[in-house]
Parts: structure tokens; C-alpha cells; sequence
């Protein structure tokens, strides 16, 4: 079978679904790679490149699509694409099902197969085929850097003989991947950034990052984003209004926006108003990355940069990852051959597309002339929301009976020990020898002196542990020295000696091993 990638029609599209790097490990899966020509040029793949990787390049689209059995691509199929489809012939790319009725009907009158690769789940097995996730990484990485396009100061700041440059304060709606992308490279630049999300649990990951995330004064209990799939839950009028007066305190405070907010399949909720922006200082920035839905902002124009009366910047791109086509294309081509990878599971270069695969069936939009979207829910949970947990509040009485019952056991088992230890030594110290006796006393008060010097010593320079395995080791030191000292035969001296040997190997590892644990934690 052939797996085909023809040349992007959508306008300013510069990515490619298949690299050269990808074509070689789909031949590896059995399959032949059939590209049209010039289709890799505007990510930095010549045809000579995909010639040496052993693909088969062909002059026009038409010939791409009646060749290849399989056809990878990365942007929606258009109308003359969608008549190119037949029988039995397997799409996989972005199809946007939810909004592209027309689209799938032409799917299952044609009898194609058709994987949408936004329908992913995301599940853990999944991540290597989220191509959402993969592409949100890069649009956040490239928002910064078209803010930092934008704007007319440094993101760090900087105190010089020419004058003091305050830092950039940076808010970024959204921690999803893109909005994790877009803090991890504002904190790296140096400005003060500021987050915000609807799923509570995400603070740690945002603040673990280096930023400040914003909460709001709100009691309602938020629904976990884990129960829906990793994506930010509905939220209620009440938190909404809340949410915007944060925003509107906030605003003439920050410098440049970053809104990330969007869901799949649905419109982008607007969450920075026309009246926040006229609060934004002059040369501020807005960057929408929820531009192709409507935009999270009100004045976001899609496709179009503006400049607002009061001189904030707002961009409203659609294609942040076609910017970094080159690095697109090699992440986007990763998760299609994944995909490809889980449809030949014998790795033979034959589709076996199995619909109770949660994965294949969750992405699969039409099948064998029938139109499968939306998909069944996954039979695993993408994060399993935790449940709440009541546990039963006690009375004081019920408190004391386990309290005293408690003491009750302990009093008897000591009790017990105490007894069975008496008739022990009972039983020694009657057929005993009177030697052993006085050997054995020296013992047990050495057992107790041991315990009590080995636990008192302080651990200042090492670990608890280590501190205590070092004291061990030197009360070991110790004995084998007297036992040296005392004689006894070459045998015990011998003895003694390796014991010393050994106890010293662990004394010098153990200040060593702490060293090393203490170092991680130095700057330089």
C-alpha cells in the first residue's frame, strides 16, 4: 500500500505531513511514500531530500491522490479534494467534524475512511498521536514570540547607564498546552508572568513554571477538568462575572495578553472585552490564538493585525504553527506516523483498522460508507476525577472508647512481652553457666548504650540516614580496634581488621554520596 501526501491548498499553509525523517520509518512499516512535487519546499524539504529518503514524488495532485491508498495531510480537505476520495481510500488530517457536515457526507458517499486527528482522545496511549497537543505546544512558543514582535520593550528588565527598563508583565488565559508553552517561554525571557485557567488543579503546574497564578475571589467548587477529558469545564454565570472583574482589575496593569482559551468543536468563549482593552496601556498586545473560533478577545480580527485607537496591538493570527513550518512538520509527521503505526499493528503495510481500538474508533469520522462522528466515549478515562471522599464524622464518646481501647491492647501485649522475656531469663539463669550470665548482662546494657549514642547523633551534615548507617560504621571502627588491640589469634585479628576496612569504606561513601546530594543544590 501507498501512503500519499499532496501540497496544502489552504492559503499561507506551509506545513507538510510527511518529512523525510517520517517517510523512512512508514517504509519500515511496509508501506511505499508517494509526496507531490514541491509539497515539503516551504517547510525546508526540497524533492531531492525526499528522493533520497526513497519517496516517490509525482508532478501533479491529482496523480498523488489516485496513487496513494492512504493520504496524509494537515489541513481540512477542500471541495476538489474531497472528490478525489474513493473507495476504500484512507484520510488522515484535521477535518474539523463538527463544524464540516458536508465534508463527511462526501466521505461516505465516496466509501472513504476518514481520521480526524483532532478527535484523538486523550488518553495516555494517545500522546504520541495528539497532534492538537503537539501543534498548542508550538502556537504558544510562537505567541510569545510575536508579542515580543510587538511590543516595544525588553521582556526582562534592565537597569543600564542609559536608564531602567521595567519588566514585561505578561497574562496568560489558558494553562492548556499552549498556554504551559507560552508561560515556560515568557519566564525564560525574563518578564512577569501572570496566569489564569478555570481548572483549579493546574496552579501547581503554572506556578512550578515560575509564574503567578491568578485566583478569584469565588466560593463555588469548580468542576475538575480531569472529568472532561483535560479540557477546561463550562463555567457558571456567578464565576464568569467574577472572572471578568479579575480580568478588569488586571488590565491596565498588563503589558501583553496571551488568550488560549478554546475547545474543540466549539466557539471561543470571549473573555477579554472591548472595554479591558481600552483599560490596556498604549503599546500593549494582545495575541489571540483562539482567533480561527471567534477569538477570545472582542476586537480580534481573524487572520489580521489591528491597532486599536488606544494603541494596543491585537493579533489575531491563525497559522502560528505554519510560522515554524519546518518544526511543525516534524511534530505533526510524528503523530501521523503513530497513527499509521497503531493501524499495522504487524507491521506489513496493511490497514487493519480496528474500531474497538479506543484510539482508532475515537478518531475515526466515517468508516466503510457510514458516518461514525461523534465517537462512543472512551472505554478509559482520560484522567480519572477523583472522587470526593466524606469520611464520618466521630463523636467525643466514640473518640475516647478508641482511645481507651487502644491503651488496653498495648498495656496487654507489653504485658505479655514482659512476661515471656521473664520466664526466658528465668530459664537462663537457671542451667546458665554463671560466664555466659555476666557476658550476656555486658551485652544487653551495650545494646542499649549503642542504640542511644547511634540515635542521638546529630545529623547537621548528612542525611537522617546516613547519618545514622555513618554512626553504626564507627561504633563497628571501634570494636574491631579493641578486638586488634586485645589479640586473640590471627584469625580474629584478621577478622577485625577487614572489619574496620569495610566500615571506613562506608564512612568516606557516605560523606561522599552527601557531597554530591548537597551539590545538586548549589547554583554554580
Amino acid at each position: 500500500m501507498k501512503i500519499g501526501t499532496p501540497k496544502e491548498v489552504f492559503d499561507t499553509e506551509a506545513r507538510v505531513a510527511m518529512t523525510p525523517a517520517s517517510a523512512e520509518l512508514l517504509q519500515k512499516l511496509g508501506y511505499e511514500c508517494v509526496i507531490e512535487t514541491k509539497a515539503g519546499l516551504a517547510a525546508g524539504f526540497s524533492d531531492a531530500t525526499y528522493k533520497q529518503a526513497g519517496v516517490e514524488v509525482v508532478k501533479t495532485a491529482a496523480a498523488l491522490w489516485k496513487a496513494a491508498d492512504i493520504v496524509a495531510k494537515v489541513r481540512q480537505p477542500d471541495a476538489t479534494e474531497l472528490k478525489r476520495l474513493r473507495k476504500d481510500q484512507t484520510l488522515i488530517s484535521f477535518f474539523n467534524p463538527g463544524a464540516n457536515d458536508d465534508g463527511m457526507e462526501a466521505a461516505r458517499a465516496k466509501g472513504a475512511n476518514v481520521i480526524a486527528m483532532e478527535m484523538v482522545p486523550r488518553i495516555s496511549r494517545a500522546q504520541k498521536m495528539d497532534a492538537l497537543s503537539s501543534m498548542a505546544n508550538i502556537a504558544g512558543y510562537r505567541a510569545v514570540i510575536e508579542a515580543g514582535n510587538n511590543f516595544g520593550r525588553f521582556f526582562t528588565g534592565q537597569v543600564t547607564a542609559a536608564g531602567k527598563v521595567p519588566p514585561a508583565k505578561v497574562l496568560v488565559v489558558g494553562a492548556g498546552v499552549a498556554g504551559l508553552a507560552a508561560i515556560g517561554t515568557s519566564t525564560s525571557l525574563g518578564a512577569i508572568t501572570y496566569a489564569f485557567d478555570v481548572r483549579p488543579e493546574v496552579a501547581e503546574q503554572v506556578e512550578s513554571m515560575g509564574a503567578e497564578f491568578v485566583y478569584l475571589d469565588f466560593d463555588e467548587d469548580q468542576a475538575d477538568g480531569a472529568a472532561t477529558g483535560g479540557y477546561a469545564p463550562v463555567s457558571s454565570p456567578e464565576f464568569r462575572e467574577a472572572q471578568l472583574a479579575k480580568f478588569r482589575e488586571l488590565a491596565p496593569e498588563i503589558d501583553i495578553v496571551i488568550t488560549t482559551a478554546l475547545i474543540p468543536n466549539r466557539e471561543a468563549p470571549e473573555l477579554w472585552t472591548e472595554d479591558m482593552v481600552k483599560a490596556m496601556k498604549p503599546g500593549s498586545v494582545i495575541i489571540d490564538l483562539a482567533a480561527e473560533k471567534g477569538g477570545n478577545c472582542k476586537l480580534t480580527v481573524m487572520d489580521e493585525k489591528i491597532v486599536t485607537k488606544n494603541g494596543v496591538t491585537i493579533v489575531g493570527y491563525t497559522d502560528f504553527p505554519s510560522r515554524m513550518a519546518s518544526q511543525a512538520s516534524s511534530l505533526y509527521a510524528n503523530n501521523i506516523r503513530h497513527m499509521i503505526s497503531d493501524l499495522t499493528p504487524e507491521k506489513d503495510g496493511q490497514i487493519n483498522h480496528d474500531m474497538e481500538d479506543d484510539v482508532i474508533r475515537g478518531a475515526t469520522v466515517a468508516f466503510e460508507g457510514e458516518i461514525t462522528f461523534p465517537p462512543p466515549p472512551p472505554k478509559i478515562q482520560a484522567i480519572a476525577a477523583k472522587p470526593q471522599e466524606t469520611a464520618p464524622v466521630k463523636t467525643a464518646e466514640e473518640i475516647k472508647a478508641e482511645e481507651a481501647a487502644a491503651a488496653k491492647a498495648a498495656g496487654r501485649s507489653q504485658t505479655i512481652t514482659l512476661v515471656i522475656g521473664g520466664l526466658i531469663m528465668l530459664l537462663i539463669g537457671q542451667y546458665a553457666p554463671v560466664s555466659f550470665m555476666q557476658h550476656f548482662i555486658v551485652f544487653v546494657l551495650s545494646i542499649f548504650i549503642g542504640f542511644q549514642v547511634i540515635w542521638n547523633v546529630s545529623h547537621a551534615l548528612h542525611t537522617p540516614l546516613m547519618a545514622i548507617t555513618n554512626a553504626i560504621s564507627s561504633v563497628v571502627i571501634i570494636g574491631a580496634l579493641l578486638q586488634i588491640s586485645v589479640g586473640g589469634g590471627f584469625l580474629v585479628t584478621l577478622l577485625a581488621a577487614i572489619s574496620v576496612l569495610i566500615a571506613s569504606i562506608n564512612i568516606v561513601g557516605g560523606f561522599v554520596v552527601t557531597r554530591r546530594m548537597l551539590a545538586m543544590f548549589q547554583k554554580s
